[in-house]
């Protein structure tokens, strides 16, 4: 970050980089808009992403037929279905010895990540756990595509690296976590 960036509003009682020259409404100066819409280039992905997790977390908790062992629109016929032709079949394996536990640890861990991602708590840990489950499902159930780029969780994964690259820098509670922790480490050596 630029020294100006980190100093914008200094003396005036506004956050820095948020207002005044380089912020959000900035006029004039070495910032403006061109500043602002770089530093929040990532949010739409990251809301975008998040909102698409929690509700892919959501529809699978409130699909009955996912969560059952067999059946059609299980999570136990999927992975028999796409065993095969699967890249990694021995992690499928792993998924059939119990298809419910897994249904639901892939729910819990999208609602995880989505959240996380939103919120900006941890980001960067929520932005490799989509990376992960992204990895994941292009391996297995997007394998087959052919040709490749027709499979949605390879675009999916790299729209994870940006944040798991740049975490939640923005609007987000690692933010506010940061900046209460430095606040309380320079009043301990005031």
């Amino acid at each position: 970050m630029r020294h100006a960036d980190r100093t914008v509003g200094a003396g005036s009682g506004s956050v820095s980089g948020v207002g005044g020259v380089g912020g959000i409404g900035g006029s004039g100066g070495t910032g403006g808009w061109r500043d602002s819409a770089a530093r929040y280039a990532l949010l739409p992905l990251r809301i975008f992403l998040g909102v698409t997790f929690i509700y892919a977390g959501i529809d699978k908790l409130t699909d009955s037929a996912f969560l059952a062992d067999s059946g059609t629109g299980s999570m136990g016929q999927l992975m028999r279905d796409v065993r095969d032709s699967s890249a990694v079949p021995w992690l499928i394996d792993q998924a059939l010895k119990d298809p419910t536990s897994f249904g639901y640890a892939m729910a819990f861990g999208e609602l995880a990540v989505g959240l996380g991602t939103i919120v900006g708590l941890l980001g960067r840990l929520a932005a490799f756990g989509g990376a992960l489950i992204s990895l994941s499902l292009w391996l297995t159930v997007s394998w087959q595509s052919d040709p490749y780029y027709y499979g949605n969780d390879l675009a999916y994964l790299m729209a994870w690296l940006p944040l798991v690259l740049a975490g939640t820098p923005y609007l987000s509670l690692d933010v506010v976590i940061s900046k209460r922790r430095r606040r309380q480490g320079a009043q301990l050596f005031s």
